[in-house]
């Protein structure tokens, strides 16, 4: 029986830092993983989807050169199959081939015991991995989430994708039927698009990214459906049967889908079962594992949860910062969560970026909240760049004078929006964010005329 400082359930991206700083700081760790070192991001999710969302992207671009005064004529590219299998190679190799052996290896570099198997508390300083027990003064519960099926009568009988198959596989189906159109929905939807798949995408809700803003929703849809995606809002998935060519999906409007592939896209569970939460006294809901602002699970002393299985932001930025918070305060610190500005992004051509409430959130949480957005054609750089479509969108707390909320569609808004992260988190003055000055041409500028709206509402 080996005796451990800390023993973490789960090696994605919370689980892996948290093991090797600790390890790192001198404490005597121990990771347990049954699967992949690294977790879905590097393998199955974050890396592989944004190499094909890039591929997908050159590949829009080459076909725009004469539009964008770099060919005289359209340029030769290869066909969508040919093109498809260069990509899917591309995606491969930036993913390690989905293998964790320099994960792995790093982990024991840094000192930490890799034990493969899957962990369960059995009771207050114990874990059995295996069928081998282990002694731990400090457990943190990092075991991530999975894809969640929906409820559709009949889909366990048709061929159906998760996101992990579909970027792992090599396949390029002639159809595929997406279910769900929020971050994941929406790109796969854009990748398979424009490598020649027809598309149709599905959501329950209204408009696509459903927990956003609807103005982002809406011209996202048209983003899609201008690459060719056949986008359907306001309807859900009811029954799903096997035929020749794939499935047909019959939907609750009565018309019917049919497709070679159906990708499921419709959330995530946190992986909570069968890891002896119970011998700790720890509850757990559908949401996930409730923890205080120090990163302990609430209600122990000696528990820790991070990541996907928390069921805040489910992002691997926010595992990094958690996995920060609890290495910072096992080493003996006293770090807080702050989780107003946590970035959320839709990674499409062009991206969906947002950060902080929107404007129902706002509204629900009794703030005086005022918007105010600008159309990124306004800018210089939406010319230049040929990006015309866009619009920055901004809610502000009138009473106190700051922003609380943001968003955006247009080239690059990843990346820009992080001026308006900033202001949330460090509650900066409207003041002194119209005095801002921005770089020319930028599409960062689409700031000036909307916080300058904001800057003058009185509460």
């Amino acid at each position: 029986m080996a005796e451990f400082d800390v023993v973490v359930l789960g090696a994605g991206s919370a689980g892996e830092s948290i093991a090797n700083n600790l390890a790192a700081g001198g404490r005597r760790v121990a990771l347990v993983e049954a699967n992949r070192v690294g977790g879905d991001c590097p393998y199955v999710a974050c890396i592989p989807s944004k190499s094909m969302l890039r591929s997908a992207q050159v590949r829009a671009l080459v076909r725009r050169a004469p539009e964008l005064g770099a060919s005289g004529a359209p340029p030769a590219i290869d066909d969508d199959s040919t093109a498809f299998r260069a990509a899917v190679s591309r995606r491969d190799r930036l993913s390690h081939e989905r293998d964790d052996v320099g994960a792995a290896r790093d982990v024991v570099q840094h000192g930490a015991a890799l034990l493969r198997g899957t962990g369960r508390a059995t009771g207050p300083g114990r874990v059995d991995v295996d069928g081998s027990e282990h002694r731990w003064s400090h457990l943190v519960v990092a075991t991530g989430s999975s894809p969640k099926l929906p409820s559709v009568d009949g889909l366990d009988s048709v061929d159906v994708w998760t996101s992990d198959q579909a970027l792992s596989s090599p396949d390029r189906p002639r159809s595929l039927l997406i279910l769900g159109g929020g971050a994941v929905g929406c790109e796969l939807a854009q990748i398979y698009t424009r490598f020649g798949v027809g598309v149709t995408l599905l959501e329950s809700s209204e408009h696509l990214a459903p927990a956003e803003d609807a103005a982002l929703g809406t011209a996202l849809a048209e983003v899609l459906r201008a690459d060719g995606v056949d986008v359907r809002t306001g309807v859900t998935a009811c029954s799903a049967r096997s035929i020749a060519r794939g499935a047909r999906v019959t939907l609750d409007d009565g018309s019917t889908v049919e497709a070679e592939r159906v990708l499921v896209a419709t959330g995530r569970s946190p992986n909570v079962d069968g890891i002896g939460l119970d011998r700790l006294g720890i509850t757990a809901d559908s949401s996930g594992i409730s923890t205080d602002r120090s990163g302990r699970v609430t209600g122990q002393t000696n528990v820790w949860a991070a990541g996907d299985v928390t069921g805040v932001a489910p992002y691997t930025h926010t595992a990094n910062y958690q996995a920060r918070l609890i290495t910072t305060n096992l080493l003996g610190g006293d770090a807080v969560a702050d989780y107003r500005a946590v970035p959320r992004v839709i990674y499409t051509v062009p991206p969906v970026a947002a950060v902080g409430m929107t404007a129902t959130e706002a509204q629900e949480a009794g703030i005086d909240v005022r918007t105010a957005s600008v159309g990124l054609d306004t800018t210089a750089r939406s010319a230049t760049d040929g990006a015309a479509e866009g619009c920055l969108v901004l809610h502000a707390d009138v009473s106190r004078r700051v922003l609380v909320g943001a968003a955006a569609i247009g080239a690059h808004a990843d990346e820009w929006l992080g001026e308006a992260t900033l202001a949330i988190r460090a509650e900066i003055p409207l003041a002194v964010l119209t005095d801002v000055i921005h770089a020319f041409p930028t599409f960062s500028e689409a700031f000036e005329p909307a916080l300058r709206e904001l800057a003058g509402a009185q509460s």
